[in-house]
């Protein structure tokens, strides 16, 4: 065993003493310590690994109105074979009653699977042991205080929240940081995302989340505690009511884990995943159609012209782009999506030629729509004002980014319309794919219109997967082979809603940074399903196609040509310059194919390792892709087996040298990025 586990022990047991009601639970290099007051302690077995934690602390309590009920008193336990559809292993069971009165018996399960390693599966139970009600107004799973060492910055974490600031996914944590987290509605537009947490130093990191199957209203805050120099981070569920639990009742907590890793964030939320299909969740909706290439003629803005469109054709053709989005501005009015006639005189039949003109250019026609927004003065909305979303005051809903007002996702009506637009778009129009767009797509907010006769409000919320899903159903069963891009503009999308598009997006990336670290979230947790870096037009210098490429995204742009729409402001002309910028890249994007390959997200810290690495592995061939703003140093090719190779960059059309595996060195200069391939030449006898 390794001198740190024995340290890691003797530590554990200075700090509980020996008595018979301490647990020690070990799942490969996971362990956690429960003291006799049920609280805990999470550490590492991995060889370079400090501790993550100072002390114990009580990571499962319930908040009531009168008091905090943090610690316990070990009971009982017991430990029990399991065999479920996340697969075999143990289950622990750990009893405490309240100290002091034994209001509360806490019940611990604690689970951990076979096939998935260094993760521990957490849920709680409490059981109102008193002859008065308790009223309870949150619970909180996975409290720990991570321990800060030397590192620069601090911690790196990975955040799965959605903000109206668009914040990246992957930041670093410093003196004064504090993000909730919220997976409600953090604002009027914007909440929902992936239920995960994870912090990493430069020796190992942590995992926290839950792996329900459905949408859960929870926080999961991170906050940086400038006075002990560590990082708080928890799961929390707070009641929008307070709940009466009577003498006898139980309360469940969401079955939550906590999962300790090497590298960043890439493992956890590779597990995460595997756990959640498992579950029943399917990520893995490859469409071979999704992986090409794409030009928008959003470069117009909504004021775009069907001669602009059609003009455009011919070059989109000419630079080997496979796709053609219709975006925002060909409808009336959200809601109302036949064709406005002012762009479309000849109506919806003008529309249909449109995609047979774009068929005869051998290209692939998409459509942009914002399902459950409709417009206040719309005419569906006049003929339909049942299918609002209220708010607890009967109000409508406000989509501040659209002007418009959502539509409850579960109400009868919603569908039918929603099942009509698609029968227009597939069936119709012809389309071959849609681009499903807008932030309040991610999640709703609780439904207070009785006409909708729900259950209870929050019931609008976790069920809009159920929307997707009814849309990827109806969408495929009209055209199989469908793409179906699910833009939720600027959040992290939902992990609810992945199961149910063929194509995640960077979705408005702010920077060439989201870009990358996006790519590398969504490849490890929906493997092969592709990844559009959105238009190139929003990476860093508006040219940034390495960025997608490297990390194995599909190719856009929305180029205008041969000149500017004059009510856009931005500047997308194609210039004879850009032409031969774009046109390169969409040749090799064509050849190379990368988005269709295996991303080894594991071999590079995106954080500490400097300068930032990503690889794609296509056959014998690694694909390196390095970004940094000037590089004149070392860097290191992971990976390799134990072989020659050759080293080439094949941006520049340069020979680099030969490199000896399993793991190289090269001295390289670069500005912003450097693309390598290496492959295997022959060893000398």
């Amino acid at each position: 065993m390794r001198y740190c586990y024995f340290v890691l022990l003797a530590l554990v047991t200075a700090q509980f003493g020996c008595s018979d009601k301490q647990r020690l639970i070990e799942h490969g290099n996971l362990v956690i310590a429960i003291s006799p007051e049920l609280h805990c302690l999470v550490s590492s077995k991995l060889s370079i690994a400090k501790p993550l934690m100072r002390d114990a602390n009580a990571s499962e309590y319930l908040v009531t109105r009168d008091f905090i009920a943090k610690d316990f008193l070990i009971t009982d336990s017991s430990i029990e074979d399991i065999h479920d559809l996340t697969g075999s292993g143990k289950e622990w069971t750990i009893k405490g009653s309240h100290k002091g009165d034994e209001s509360i018996i806490k019940v611990l399960h604690v689970k951990l699977y076979d096939s998935v390693s260094d993760i521990a599966l957490i849920q709680t139970v409490y059981i109102n042991n008193s002859s008065k009600r308790i009223e309870v107004s949150k619970w909180v799973n996975n409290q720990y205080s991570i321990r800060a060492e030397n590192d620069s910055p601090r911690f790196w974490s990975f955040q799965g929240g959605s903000t109206s600031e668009r914040k990246d996914w992957v930041q670093p944590i410093g003196k004064g940081f504090l993000q909730k987290n919220f997976m409600g509605l953090s604002s009027t537009d914007y909440g929902g995302g992936i239920p995960v947490t994870d912090v990493w130093r430069t020796d190992q990191g942590i995992a926290i989340g839950h792996v329900e199957l459905k949408p859960q209203m929870v926080s999961l805050p991170v906050e940086y505690n400038q006075s002990d120099a560590s990082v708080n981070i928890s799961i929390q569920y707070e009641f929008s009511k307070p709940v009466q639990l009577l003498p006898g009742d139980t309360l469940k907590t969401a079955e939550t884990f906590v999962m300790v890793h090497d590298g960043d964030y890439f493992k956890s939320l590779k597990a995460y995943g595997t756990i959640l299909e498992r579950r029943g969740l399917n990520f893995d909706n490859h469409q071979e159609d999704s992986y090409e290439s794409s030009w928008c003629a959003w470069g117009y803005g909504r004021e775009f012209t069907l001669n602009e469109i059609v003009g455009s054709l011919p070059k989109v053709k000419e630079l080997g782009i496979k796709w053609v989005t219709i975006d925002d501005g060909f409808q009336q009015a959200l809601g109302d999506w036949d064709v406005n006639q002012s762009k479309f005189p000849e109506g919806n039949d003008q529309m249909k030629e449109l995609v047979e003109k774009i068929h005869s250019h051998g290209l692939k026609a998409m459509i942009w729509w914002a399902p459950l927004a409709v417009h206040p003065n719309s005419k569906l909305l006049k003929n339909h004002p049942d299918l609002k979303l209220l708010n607890s005051d009967s109000t409508p809903r406000d989509i501040t980014w659209w002007d418009a007002y959502y539509m409850s996702p579960t109400y009868p009506e919603t569908i039918t319309h929603t099942k009509q637009v698609l029968d227009l778009f597939v069936n119709e129009w012809k389309f071959d794919g849609i681009k499903m767009d807008g932030q309040h797509l991610n999640a709703v907010p609780s439904d207070y219109n009785t006409t909708h006769h729900l259950e209870y409000p929050e019931e609008s919320y976790e069920k809009l997967p159920d929307f997707f899903k009814m849309i990827y159903a109806t969408a495929t069963q009209y055209n199989k082979e469908l793409v179906l891009q699910l833009c939720p503009c600027g959040t992290c999308m939902s992990v609810y809603n992945m199961p149910y598009m063929n194509q995640a997006v960077a979705s408005d990336p702010l920077s060439s940074w989201q870009i990358r670290h996006k790519g590398k979230t969504y490849k490890a947790l929906i493997g092969r399903t592709a990844y559009f870096g959105d238009h190139v037009e929003l990476s860093d210098g508006r040219v940034d196609f390495a960025s997608s490429f490297g990390v194995g995204a599909v190719l856009g742009t929305k180029f205008t040509w041969p000149k500017e729409n004059p009510k856009v402001e931005e500047a997308n002309l194609l210039t004879a310059e850009h032409e031969v910028v774009w046109r390169n890249w969409f040749t090799l994007y064509d050849r190379k194919m990368l988005s269709k390959e295996e991303y080894l997200g594991d071999l590079y810290d995106i954080g500490y390792d400097i300068p930032e690495t990503h690889v794609i592995q296509k056959g014998d061939t690694l694909h390196y892709s390095f970004y940094n703003k000037h590089w004149n140093g070392t860097i290191e090719l992971r990976g390799l087996l134990k072989k020659k190779y050759q080293v080439r960059d094949y941006i520049h059309h340069l020979d680099l040298g030969v490199v000896q595996g399993p793991e190289a060195k090269l001295n390289a200069t670069f500005s912003r990025s450097l693309l390598l391939e290496v492959f295997p030449i022959p060893m000398d006898n």
